[in-house]
């Protein structure tokens, strides 16, 4: 077997390509190095340099690697940035991944696999978040992730490709300092980054149902995220090896909620920022925000007997070790 990996110079991307190594596949990384870096592949792996809209590109890619399945991170993922440029989020997201599906069925390529999310549910008003529960998202990335999701199960049984979309929550933590989320994007390095510049953390809404006032979210560590896949993609393998071709949708969390203050509180203290010069400023509520969205993982456990190893303290501590190899860089 040997997967292509779009995006796999990004940062979940690259950990992707790392937990596939380590589990000895073999495999491509394709990337437009618009937010990729070159440096985050291994040395070895073979980086061909492009966009998944570019369908004669895609065409020599698979025959020159000889590509038998496809793991696809590949898009833009901003979703404030998705609601000021919808139509670049839905030709980069939609028509990307139609083009690379007709690129997979021409190889005759039987192993797709989506990295979806789970801003596919929007604002759930559950405990726990299924995958049964109703889908309506907020936000034109949100909905070029379900949209993916609908495209990929079409081509799939249209064309004998066994497919797999995986949720992901909100993933933190690196697996190795260079593997860092450098971004300023997600929580955790939104903090550090204040912290860089002598401010606490910003909390956006304190008056939520919730104990503290503040949303919970379901953390997972990147390196567990990366694992998952490996599971995911060999499913799909084993599955054409028995001559069937099935979907499956499945969230990558841990099932456990954490407060935005709590989570902010851990990163003061695993970082030393304990002065009350960080002590977090709380900002009105953002528009759109829901109080809670937790994951229920059990599919996943059941189907592919995948579970989180990593705890909010690891996320915490492994991504201020990258953040500050980084910053001394």
């Amino acid at each position: 077997m040997t997967f292509l990996i779009t995006g796999g110079a990004g940062y979940i991307g690259a950990h992707v390509v790392r937990a596939m190594l380590l589990a000895g596949e073999e495999v491509v990384v394709l990337d437009d190095l618009s937010t990729g870096k070159a440096a985050r592949v291994p040395e070895g792996v073979p980086l061909v340099i492009g966009s998944v809209l570019d369908r004669k590109f895609l065409d020599e890619t698979f025959a020159e690697h000889r590509i038998t399945g496809v793991v696809h991170l590949a898009g833009k993922k901003q979703v404030g940035e998705s609601v000021e440029k919808p139509l670049h989020y839905y030709e980069e997201n939609v028509g990307g991944l139609t083009v690379l599906l007709q690129a997979v069925a021409a190889a005759g390529v039987r192993n797709f696999l989506f990295s979806s999310s789970a801003s596919v549910y929007g604002m759930p008003d559950v405990d726990l978040v299924t995958e049964s529960t109703p889908c309506l998202p907020l936000s034109p990335y949100g909905e070029t992730k379900l949209a993916g999701e609908w495209i990929v199960r079409a081509a799939g049984k249209a064309h004998g490709i066994s497919t797999a979309c995986l949720r992901y929550f909100n993933v933190a933590g690196a697996a190795t300092p260079e593997l860092a989320d450098t971004g300023v994007f997600n929580l955790v390095p939104m903090i550090f980054e204040r912290f860089d510049k002598g401010e606490g953390a910003r909390i956006f809404g304190d008056d939520y149902a919730t104990a503290d006032g503040t949303c919970i979210r379901d953390y997972i560590h990147v390196a567990d995220l990366a694992e998952a896949h490996v599971v995911a993609a060999r499913k799909l393998v084993e599955w054409g090896a028995q001559g069937e071709y099935k979907d499956l949708t499945v969230n990558i969390g841990r099932g456990e909620g954490v407060s935005v203050r709590e989570m902010v509180e851990l990163v003061n203290e695993v970082t030393g920022h304990t002065d009350p010069a960080y002590a977090p400023a709380v900002s009105p509520r953002r528009a759109g925000d829901p109080a809670k969205v937790v994951a229920s993982a059990d599919r996943i456990s059941a189907e592919l007997g995948w579970k989180a190893r990593h705890d909010v303290r690891d996320m915490i501590t492994s991504a201020w070790e990258g953040w500050e190899a980084h910053r001394k860089a």
